[in-house]
Formats: C-alpha cells, structure tokens, sequence
C-alpha cells in the first residue's frame, strides 16, 4: 500500500477508536449500582455568573459503594450545589450537611436497570453509527483515489481492509455492551 491508502485507513482507525473512547465516556456515566463520581459528571452551577462544571468548584469523593461526597472549595455554593444537582435529574436527593452534600446512592430497581440497559444499547447504536459513517468517509476516499490514479488492486485492498477494521471495532461494541449489560443487571 503507498502512503495515500496508508493515510486514509489510519484516519479510519483514529475515528473508530474515538467512537469507542466516547462510547467508554457514556458507560462511566450509567450507575451500575456502585456510587462515582462519575455520575456527576455534566452537572453545572450558575458559580459567580459562569456555568461551571461541578468537579471545577468540588472535590468530588465515594469513601464506600453507596454514597457520594460533595465537598465544595467555597462553602457559600453549596446550595447551588444541591439544586443543580437536583435539576440534573439523576434520582440522587443530596443532604446538606452544612459542609458537605452527602448523597446516598439508592439500589436500583429492575425496572430502572432495565431502562439503563436500553440507554446502553442505545448509546452502542450511536457509536456503530459513527463508525459506519467514518467506513463510509474512508471508502469515498478510497473511490476517490482511484480516479486519482491509485491501481485498482491497492483501492481494493484498502477497502477490504476498511471493512476488516470497521468488523473489529463493531466487535469491541459488542462486547463493550455484553459487558457493561452483565454489570448493570448484577445486583
């Protein structure tokens, strides 16, 4: 293969491992019955007129499996703290203790595990679609070296070997959701 066809699947491979980086991201996010803080992650405050992330104005902690410590730097947001993570919709209640929000992390019922389940499959949908997009990009590039001049074989070969490289990461996919799946229905 010469360096066009080399370049082109290499882009391929970069985009499908970001898929699967970003899919990673989105596990984090689902409880899985164990408290992080993780879980927290997306949750803003209005901090002094600017929406800041909440593990930019608290140290974030999980001293056991059921709950989560928020232990903010400035103790004048701690209210902010607790409504946004209210708004946040999560199903967490914070307690204010004061100094602290402690959060307990309630079992999951299966029902909600059920529905976490179908968020998983549904975030593995968007990451295949993303790959499939960056196969068919790679592909067209492909179509295109050969107008440019590349041999016929070597388009071929670098199709062939873009179709292997999507099936492999499709796979991971597959066994990213079998695994997170198995996590989030064990009690």
């Amino acid at each position: 293969m010469n360096e066009e066809t080399e370049f082109t699947l290499e882009e391929a491979r970069e985009g499908m491992q970001l898929a699967i980086s970003h899919l990673e991201k989105e596990f984090q996010k689902i409880r899985a019955g164990k408290a992080s803080p993780m879980m927290l992650e997306g949750v803003k405050i209005d901090y002094y007129g600017v929406m800041t992330p909440i593990e930019q104005t608290a140290n974030i902690s999980t001293p056991d499996a059921r709950q989560i410590i928020v232990q903010p730097w400035d103790k004048s947001v701690l209210g902010l703290l607790e409504k946004a993570i209210l708004a946040a919709n999560l199903g967490f209640n914070p307690k204010n203790e004061g100094e602290i929000l402690r959060i307990i992390v309630p079992p999951l019922t299966e029902e909600r595990r059920r529905e976490m389940v179908k968020k998983a499959k549904m975030d593995v949908e968007n990451a295949k679609i993303s790959i499939r997009n960056i196969r068919r990009s790679a592909n067209d590039t492909a179509k295109q070296l050969k107008k440019d001049g590349t041999p016929e074989d070597e388009v071929t070969k670098l199709e062939a070997e873009i179709q292997k490289l999507t099936d492999e990461y499709i796979s991971q996919l597959d066994t990213l959701l079998e695994t997170k799946e198995k996590d989030i229905m064990t009690v």
